[in-house]
Order: structure tokens, then sequence, then C-alpha cells
């Protein structure tokens, strides 16, 4: 037992008040005292995260098949994202909060920025910094589950990248102070249609069938890019913060029941993100990919993927993220 954990209680006889006081005092010299018990109250705690494309590894340079609707062969331009409010869930089901550490560069508050790319290959975008294991203690205890938030919360997410701390300062990942953060940055490029769906061309038709014709209300897309963020945030310009909360937050809810955080690892699965979309196409004037404006139907299975209410679509589970044991 911890003697001077048992003379810091305040349960203590009068009798014993002199000793306790004489005890205490000695702790103190030493250096002891509740500096060590708070240490051995707490346990350390890294999570992992990693991505996956076209049932393999994402690794930018690469080449991935079958992505999409139309199975298309893609290579990954970003996988970036933010992560906050960890929690590690007991066994009876209470969310105790990670305290993240504060290294001021991946991790600040509790928001957390994971970055799976190295700015190899087409990730021409990105950087060679990578950041895969978010770190951070709880109270020291049985967790069997896991509980994030995808995204930056409101408090956090209108500043001044200019000034904000590392990893809000993150200029790629910032979209305005009116709209805040982009909570999610994935994209992938150079996308290839298998060829056995290309149609040849009919030079001598002079009109188009409805089937082409419909099929050219979509245009080619050289990419499909995923930015999540905030939509419908109220500021009397882009360079002005909301007073208030954004009428569609889009913050993601993850919740994994099962989670060993010894020996597993989060799965962000960008086939699972995509497999809804055509990525081959793009719906005329409205931005590549899904930009999440409500008035973009690209963003309609994705949002679905990411277990969000989308127009009028209600939320369901999510499915992009996942735990998976480690080799």
């Amino acid at each position: 037992m911890n003697i001077c954990r048992a003379l810091g209680s305040s349960a203590v006889a009068p009798h014993t008040s002199k000793l306790m006081s004489a005890g205490l005092l000695t702790c103190l010299l030493a250096g002891v005292g509740w500096a060590q018990s708070s240490t051995d109250a707490t346990q350390r705690v890294e999570l992992s995260f990693a991505g996956r494309l076209g049932g393999r590894p994402f690794a930018c340079g690469s080449r991935y098949e079958n992505v999409g609707t139309k199975k298309s062969t893609v290579t990954p331009q970003d996988l970036r994202f933010f992560v906050s409010n960890v929690e590690l869930l007991t066994a009876d089901g209470v969310a105790v909060p990670v305290t993240l550490d504060q290294d001021r560069i991946w991790q600040y508050k509790s928001v957390a920025l994971i970055d799976l790319e190295d700015g190899t290959g087409a990730c021409r975008n990105g950087n060679s910094a990578m950041h895969k294991v978010v770190t951070g203690s709880v109270p020291t205890g049985k967790y069997v589950g896991l509980h994030f938030t995808v995204g930056v919360p409101f408090e956090l997410d209108h500043g001044d990248t200019l000034t904000a701390p590392s990893p809000l300062n993150m200029t790629a990942m910032f979209w305005s102070w009116q709209s805040g953060y982009k909570f999610i940055r994935a994209e992938v490029g150079a996308v290839v249609a298998p060829k056995d769906e290309e149609k040849p061309a009919t030079a001598s038709s002079d009109q188009k069938s409805d089937t082409q014709s419909e099929s050219d209300a979509k245009r080619r897309a050289s990419g499909f890019p995923v930015h999540l963020g905030s939509t419908g945030c109220a500021s009397a310009n882009q360079t002005s913060p909301p007073e208030g909360q954004c009428k569609h937050p889009n913050l993601a809810t993850v919740s994994l029941g099962q989670f060993d955080i010894a020996r597993d690892t989060v799965i962000f699965d960008l086939d699972k993100l995509l497999a809804g979309s055509d990525v081959t196409t793009n719906t005329p004037n409205t931005p590549p990919g899904c930009m999440s404006g409500e008035g973009d139907p690209d963003c309609i299975p994705v949002m679905k993927a990411l277990g969000l209410p989308f127009r009028d679509t209600a939320a369901v589970p999510q499915v992009v993220f996942y735990a998976e044991a480690r080799p």
C-alpha cells in the first residue's frame, strides 16, 4: 500500500492528526505524494488508423481496381481526416474520454488529424509526414470499445488558420471561416472504367439515342474527391465565422462496440465510402465528386456510407470505419 496515499486520505482519526501531518510533510519532501498516484491511475492509449482501397492497404502511387459502381481503376490522391472527442467504452457501456497528448503538431485539445498520404505519386498536394496513431491517456481500467467523431467541434471549426495551432493551421484541410474545416479529404484520380463498358463512337449517326443523351448528361470525371465539412453556416460573408451552429454540421459518429486497443486498428475503407458512386462521371454544374453540398446528388451515396442524414435521406449506421485486428 502507498503510505503517502493513505496519509493523504481525509478519513483519519483525530488522535493521529499529528502523525498524519508529519507523514505528509515527509512525503512532500521526498517528492512522492499524489503526482505518483495520478500516474498510477492512468494508462497510455495508442489508437492505430489505416486506409483501405481496392481491397488492399491504401498507398499513394498504387493503382486500385473495382472501385465504385462501375468497378473503375483509380489511383489515390489524398486521405486525411480529423477525429475528435475520442472515448473508450467499458463493458457496461460507459464512455470514458481519452485525454489526447498535446503535441501541437498532429493533436490539439480534443482534435487529432490523421494523415495517411505521404506526398508520393498522385498525392502531390500532400506531404511526406504522416500521422497514423492517436496517442493519449485514460483512467486505468478495462475497455472493450471505441467511440469518436469524424470532424472538428463547432467551437474550433471556424477560426483563423494563420493563428491557429497545428494541426488546425493546415490550409489544405480548410475551406473558409464561414464553412470551417474539411473533416475528410479523400480523393481518387485518373479514373478508368472497364473497357468492355466503353462504347465506340458512331460517326455516321447524326443524332444521339436517348441512352447516349442520358449518358452525356453527366460529364467525364478526371477524379472523384470527397471533402466532408459543415454546410449551411450563416455569416455575413466567407471570411466571417457563423454566430450559431451550421444547418448541416455533418459530424459523423463512429462507435465500435468491440475494439481491442492493444490489437486492433481502425480502418478507413474507401471502397465502402465510394461503393455507391460512379467515380468516372460527375453531375453537370456541380463541384467535382462530393463537396458536401446539399444540392449535389453525387453526395447521396457518400453521406449514406458515412451515416449522415442528407436531403430527404435519414441517417443510417456508418460503414466506412471499422475495427480490424493487426497481423
